[in-house]
């Protein structure tokens, strides 16, 4: 028995009403998530053009030999950006005037590993065993309007097609639950000079990534109580009339603390290194994740605002570098960690958010502060095919200006105040922000004993 897979109906409609206009083919990705029973998809969006990539005249056999794999991939990271906890890109479809036959299915079976290849190549988070690992492609017959659909185990480069039932459902999203949580985060990402091949991107992921650890290891509040991971997550809510749990529209607010707990009789040994310079990340980070109301788990919730978090920031500062390296330092010193003896500050893009009709759901992007609404709104009709109202923009955080400081620190300088002595390597530091929301700082204590780790963590 292959997935099922629960199909809004909107997106029925959107690839009925691709029209193909004299190509040979036109590919999209399916957005949704997935549960242990069956999968939901609630958006499609199709590959934007590239120049005149899939034009042409019709053929008596559609051909798909100048399918771009490296531009479909590329579109497939860059909307993986834009989707909230507990989205995924599902899989890909493909609509054509003919009927499926095995050159498609082939060419979807090489994008589908693709696809998931691009999406996952920078996250900072690991799937486990309980995640699915089947992903869908999906044919539609533009004359016939016939649905093709199989799915592929993309841990198993080997695996072979497996059938799919392809439901659709009115309203499949309009009752998700809504998750909500602030992170605080300040995070020091040190440069050592015995990584100097390494890039500065490399530097601070490989950095993230200690700061990840503490984000899995961390303790999960909702709405203020930490509930058993097997809990049903609308356990105690209010029934309504007809003994149906009332979850539309339904947010809960998830606290996270992280903490550095060490066993009494575990044994640390502090390490000295010399560094060429540190990365700093600190502000206010918006998080939020949706999932189904189909007796979730806590642990679904909390597994989809952890992945969130992560993705958020190593996100942005992606982001922030690519956009140094195409408006900033065309030379690409940016990248390098022999950088100029000074402090820089720069702010990271702030979150925003806007709605899916119809939908409790929201989707996401990253705004600069001299980035202008229209260019957000370009940039979701760019890659979701979707034009959106720019009074429905949500933004999340605050904008904050940036300076640049020099800094002349050395590693002597603490001790040493003889202009005789042999000066150590000038550290340089980069310092990242995201403003923070002084009116959600307040709402976020959550007890005696985490207040006071905040305070003593935030003052520091």
């Amino acid at each position: 028995m292959g997935r099922t897979y629960i199909v809004e109906e909107t997106v029925g409609q959107y690839l009925s009403n691709i029209n193909l206009q004299e190509k040979a083919f036109v590919s999209g990705l399916l957005i949704g998530q997935c549960s242990s029973q069956k999968d939901y998809v609630i958006l499609a969006t199709r590959t934007p053009p590239k120049g005149e990539q899939n034009e042409g005249p019709k053929h008596s056999k559609a051909r798909l030999d100048n399918l771009d794999e490296e531009w479909a991939t590329e579109h497939a990271h860059q909307v993986s950006r834009m989707l909230p906890g507990g989205l995924l890109v599902l899989g890909v479809f493909i609509i054509t005037a003919l009927e499926m036959g095995s050159e498609f299915q082939n060419t979807l079976r090489r994008l589908v590993f693709a696809v998931e290849k691009s999406v996952n190549k920078k996250r900072l988070w690991n799937f486990t065993e309980e995640d699915v690992s089947e992903r869908v492609i999906l044919h539609f017959c533009s004359s016939t309007k016939k649905i093709f659909c199989r799915t592929y185990d993309i841990h198993d480069p080997k695996s072979s097609a497996k059938p799919a039932d392809w439901k659709y459902q009115n309203g499949l999203s309009a009752s998700w639950l809504s998750l909500e949580c602030t992170v605080y985060i300040n995070i020091h990402v040190p440069l050592s000079t015995t990584s100097a091949s390494y890039t500065l991107e490399k530097n601070t992921k490989n950095g993230l990534a200690r700061w990840a650890k503490q984000i899995e290891n961390g303790i999960y509040l909702i709405n203020g109580q930490v509930k058993d991971e097997d809990c049903d997550l609308l356990e105690g809510q209010k029934k309504s009339s007809r003994g149906t749990t009332q979850a539309a529209n339904h947010s809960f607010d998830i606290r996270v603390l992280t903490q550095l707990l060490l066993n009494s009789d575990h044994r640390s040994t502090a390490m000295v290194q010399i560094c060429s310079g540190s990365v700093n990340l600190k502000g206010a980070v918006k998080c939020r994740a949706y999932i189904h109301s189909n007796k979730p788990k806590v642990k679904d919730a909390v597994q989809a605002m952890k992945r969130d978090i992560l993705n958020t920031v190593a996100d942005r500062c992606e982001i922030l570098f690519e956009d140094l390296l195409l408006n900033e330092i065309p030379e690409k010193k940016v990248m390098s960690i022999k950088l100029n003896s000074e402090k820089e500050f720069h702010i990271l893009p702030h979150r925003v958010f806007v709605p899916i009709p119809g939908s409790t759901v929201m989707l996401c992007d990253y705004k600069f502060g001299d980035e202008s609404a229209e260019e957000i709104r370009d940039h979701f009709l760019e890659m979701l095919d979707r034009m959106i109202q720019i009074e429905d923009l949500e933004i999340a955080e605050e904008i904050n200006t940036a300076c640049i400081s020099s800094s002349m620190d050395t590693e002597a300088s603490l001790d040493n105040t003889d202009d005789e002595q042999p000066k150590q390597p000038i550290k340089t530091t980069i310092v990242l922000k995201i403003q923070q929301n002084i009116g959600v700082i307040a709402a976020f204590a959550v007890a005696a004993l985490a207040a006071g780790i905040s305070f003593h963590y935030f003052s520091d």
